[in-house]
């Protein structure tokens, strides 16, 4: 069979190289829509396109003559002004889905968030029929619902779309939370909030790189699963601060017993929101909202659906997952 000609957006972040490095041991003609030049990318065989997701040029130019496109470049975090997650995570997507279309890609895997549908409750097992909220809970969740809907409602017989929601994705080459974790237990400035241990699942990244290869797999295969939104996880709920502390203690850093009262961090991500709003200061506020709901509810997800319609079934232990991070 001739290998697919495939392009992954962000290519050279977190989660879209590990696409990329699976793609290639399977076989594929690898192609990265990414901002600036990887040497490492290069060598390794890929093809590089140069652009970021509002060049449509560049987005048209990356599509061009491919099989299959797995968009997994967006702006993530938990603050910064609306504009600057709008352009990005939904325009940027629509800009995928315009070339996708232009150049008759025949299947478009969305890397999504189960932050579309958090509105800062408890989630406790849910299935991919939770809505999604009234009021979104930040910038970035608003952002990849809308973008999650576009592709979702791109979907059909010329253009196979899907959309995975891999929650709290880490692992080796985290670039995102368990630095974040790791440089403010470093600084003294971790705390827990409140006395709950709310329960939480998370996604090895090895495993979220291949439930993308899955989704992919299934567009051609499973027509059930076209045009659905699917939760990834390792399907195995834990205490949030069981989590934080095992990757500080892969750091070789002690483990967070400090807290602070529950109404004390969840007022003080407000205020702070505040506060950096009205100085307009660019930098991220200690605490948010949004960090303050992550840290104290629960949320883990019901994976029946993946296992169901894409064969998905995590390969990697949370303990092994440890491990992997010490090295």
């Amino acid at each position: 069979m001739t290998p697919a000609r495939t392009l992954v957006t962000g290519g050279n972040g977190f989660v879209g190289r590990a696409v990329v490095e699976q793609l290639l041991t399977r076989g594929d003609r690898v192609r990265a829509l990414v901002r600036r030049d990887c040497p490492d990318l290069t060598a390794m065989g890929v093809e590089l396109v140069r652009g970021d997701l509002s060049d449509t040029v560049a987005v048209s130019a990356a599509c061009t003559d491919c099989d299959l496109v797995f968009h997994v470049a967006a702006k993530s975090g938990f603050w910064g002004p609306y504009s600057e997650y709008h352009e990005p995570n939904v325009r940027g997507t629509q800009n995928v889905l315009d070339a996708c279309r232009k150049h008759r890609v025949g299947r478009l895997v969305y890397t999504s968030s189960p932050s579309v549908v958090f509105d800062g409750k408890d989630v406790r097992g849910a299935d991919e029929s939770l809505p999604y909220p009234a009021k979104p809970i930040s910038n970035y969740s608003a952002t990849k619902a809308l973008a999650e809907r576009a592709v979702l409602a791109a979907n059909s017989d010329d253009l196979r779309t899907i959309a995975l929601r891999p929650h709290l994705i880490w692992g080796p080459g985290d670039n995102h939370m368990a630095p974040r974790f790791i440089a403010r237990a470093r600084a003294g400035k971790l705390r827990r909030i409140g006395q709950r241990d709310c329960l939480i699942d998370t996604t090895y990244i090895l495993d979220a790189a291949r439930a993308h290869l899955l989704a992919a797999d299934a567009l051609a295969n499973n027509p059930r699963a076209a045009g659905r939104p699917f939760f990834i996880s390792q399907g195995d709920p834990r205490p949030i601060w069981q989590i934080i502390n095992g990757i500080l203690a892969a750091a070789d850093l002690p483990p967070v017993t400090r807290s602070v009262p529950l109404l004390v961090g969840r007022t003080a991500g407000a205020v702070l929101e505040t506060v950096y709003k009205t100085l307009r200061l660019e930098s991220e506020p200690p605490m948010t909202r949004f960090v303050a709901n992550i840290l104290t509810t629960d949320h883990y997800f019901n994976i029946t659906a993946a296992q169901t319609e894409l064969n998905y079934q995590p390969q990697t232990s949370i303990e092994d997952a440890f491990r992997h991070l010490a090295l």
